[in-house]
């Protein structure tokens, strides 16, 4: 994907005023406009500009737009970073563009989610018909820890809203908030904060304020669903054996597991209900990896050349093969 410069394309400094990016592109459209334009490529340009107008004058797109873009040229390879809008507060309208008006694949990339978003909550003041209107919701991305949702917990989480100043540009306003965290959240749920979106009118009741759920990498855990994923390392006797090992859980508890004899590298051991806690909790997966103590150790050397003297006839590619066989036929039936 290719970065946009949207200033460039407006012909305007990155500092300029809501009312200088609103004549820039009053100026553009008169002349690219193609119901009046001579230019051959005018519908494209006309394209870009829109694109550009929507992002520009849109006090929220800009204010994201700006902070991932700082230090980027047109034209070259871009992508954005992981999670890169977590702590920005929206409005819950519609971030689709004028009139839902084609957008590049770049604009889709850093905005499309704000849209889809808001179109799924479908709350908020849409344009009040009367003098009484409720508040507009407003939505936000937060980036937890598994253990906040394996347990449950309060935390103070400090979002950014983009607000007008008095010369007309953006500038990023922080306000801090206490957010219980229920046990068994999951990743795309929806905490919702009652009277913290915007403002109501006339009387009427504010909005709401809207907190998707993302969890923070995690140096053993995976979250699929209400299900915890983890890599379980084995001593090659303990797969081969049979063992019971002890597995850490988020919450800092352990939990015995039973490995069978005959566990191979790559199978997943399942422990149900022991996932994300919930009224349905989830399972923890534990995905096997076999891990051979080093031959640079002699003892274990020693051992490698007598499994090699004792089991000359064991041909691992050929029982490996037998097995995806095998796995094959019962997929098959």
């Amino acid at each position: 994907m290719k970065f946009k410069d949207y200033y460039a394309t407006l012909g305007v400094a990155r500092d300029a005023s809501a009312e200088d990016i609103k004549k820039a592109y009053r100026k553009l459209a008169r002349k690219y406009h193609p119901d009046v334009s001579k230019e051959p490529d005018a519908s494209d340009r006309m394209s870009e500009v829109n694109e550009a107008n929507d992002v520009l004058s849109d006090v929220e797109k800009r204010a994201a737009y700006d902070a991932i873009g700082t230090g980027h040229h047109a034209g070259e390879n871009f992508t954005p970073p992981p999670d890169w809008d977590a702590g920005f507060e929206f409005r819950g309208r519609s971030a689709d563009g004028a009139g839902g008006a084609d957008h590049s694949d770049f604009f889709e990339e850093l905005f499309g989610r704000m849209g889809r978003q808001a179109r799924q909550q479908g709350r908020g003041a849409q344009g009040s018909a009367g003098f009484k209107a409720r508040g507009e919701d407003h939505h936000a991305k937060i980036l937890l820890d598994i253990e906040d949702a394996w347990r449950g917990a309060k935390r103070l989480l400090t979002l950014k809203s983009p607000q007008i100043d008095a010369q007309g540009r953006v500038e990023l306003v922080e306000r801090t908030l206490e957010v219980a965290i229920p046990p068994g959240v999951k990743a795309g749920q929806l905490i919702r904060l009652a009277g913290q979106g915007s403002p109501g009118h006339g009387g009427a009741p504010a909005g709401d304020l809207f907190l998707e759920v993302h969890f923070q990498p995690h140096p053993r855990f995976q979250v699929e669903g209400a299900d915890l994923v983890m890599t379980l390392p084995l001593a090659p006797w303990e797969a081969a054996l049979g063992a019971v090992v002890a597995v850490g859980l988020p919450d800092g508890s352990s939990l015995k597991v039973r490995v069978p004899a005959g566990t191979q590298s790559g199978q997943t051991i399942t422990v149900r209900g022991k996932g994300l806690p919930a009224k349905a909790p989830g399972d923890l997966d534990l995905k096997v990896r076999v891990v051979l103590p080093s031959a640079y150790d002699p003892r274990a050397k020693d051992f490698y050349e007598q499994m090699a003297s004792t089991l000359s006839d064991f041909d691992a590619r050929k029982v490996h093969a037998a097995e995806q066989e095998r796995q094959s036929e019962g997929a098959s039936r």
